[in-house]
């Protein structure tokens, strides 16, 4: 007897995913005339990873695909900008696939589509977008969390899409609506993790739905921050300039080095320069010692609100 596979029609970065792996992270859709943009499916991919791998034990990047294996999990397949492929280990849980598909796949999905994909948050502030983005551990999400509680809207946690219209100017397109927070955050913000779903194995982690604080329409990126731990125990904020602003670029891409296995250096070095040419950025420092995501909300809109007036 041939078992019926079951696929879901989902919604994320603008584009309808078709899933046979349930994913609750993303709103369901109806597809128009049963066209959707990227396909979600099992397949064995044990065969294609044992003949393509070489000194790297874990990514094989070109042009034509990227093919990762993450051991006791999975193998992925991308290719195109538009198929997704996963080999389960056996006893893998869907949750642990959910934290790849909709991480390292989809920053691929984005780069073969010339999607350019930051690392961060971006918060849309009076019909403008400003990217947060910085290492792990940076406090990204926590500020993105700070701004919420201002009544301030979410387009993106974790990945940032960005195209570039027909006038050079950088649109992000939102994602879905779910924040990453770990406890400590949870528990400035007197959020109870009970409530909330953890992330995979991770134990700290958790999925905070925003639906009612989401941002579903696309919105120009207006300035981007750069958010670095400091000993220091003031927090500072300066702009970034020159040739520096690509390197900040560069290095809070999403899976960078996808970039150029992937044959695509001159599309994100063109991208980036337009990005640069329509936005600020800056960088802030927070000290290590303390909370300060609602002083770095402050300095933010303070500096935002600067800017502002210094171009009336």
């Amino acid at each position: 007897m041939i078992e019926t596979v079951i696929k879901t029609a989902y919604k994320a970065f603008g584009l309808t995913v078709l899933s046979e792996i349930a994913l609750p992270e993303l709103p369901t859709v109806q597809m128009k005339n049963g066209i959707y943009d990227i396909l979600v499916e099992k397949k064995d991919l044990a065969t294609l990873w044992s003949t393509q791998k070489g000194k790297d034990d874990y990514f094989v990047i070109n042009e034509e695909f990227i093919l990762f294996r993450m051991p006791d999990i999975a193998i992925f397949l991308i290719q195109n900008g538009n198929r997704i492929l996963v080999s389960p280990a056996q006893n893998t849980n869907e949750d642990q696939l959910r934290l790849y598909i909709l991480g390292t796949c989809m920053g691929a999905i984005l780069i073969q589509r010339k999607i350019l994909p930051l690392h961060g948050s971006a918060i849309a502030i009076d019909g403008k977008v400003y990217a947060i983005v910085g290492d792990s551990g940076a406090g990204k999400s926590t500020l993105a969390s700070a701004f919420l509680n201002r009544d301030y809207q979410l387009l993106s946690d974790d990945v940032i899409a960005i195209t570039v219209n027909e006038e050079n100017i950088p649109i992000v397109i939102p994602a879905y609506p779910q924040q990453k927070l770990w406890l400590e955050s949870l528990n400035h913000f007197g959020m109870t993790s009970t409530n909330y779903q953890p992330i995979a194995e991770r134990k700290t982690k958790f999925a905070v739905p925003i639906q009612s604080q989401f941002a579903a329409q696309r919105l120009p990126l207006a300035g981007v921050f750069e958010l670095v731990k400091t000993e220091k125990e003031e927090v500072e904020i300066q702009p970034i300039e020159n040739l520096e602003r690509f390197y900040t670029l560069y290095n809070h891409t999403y899976r960078n080095f996808f970039i150029v296995d992937s044959g695509l250096m001159e599309w994100h070095f063109n991208t980036t320069a337009k990005i640069i040419n329509k936005t600020k950025l800056f960088k802030i420092s927070r000290p290590l010692s303390r909370f300060t995501a609602y002083e770095l909300t402050d300095l933010i809109l303070t500096t935002l609100n600067m800017e502002e007036k210094a171009h009336e």
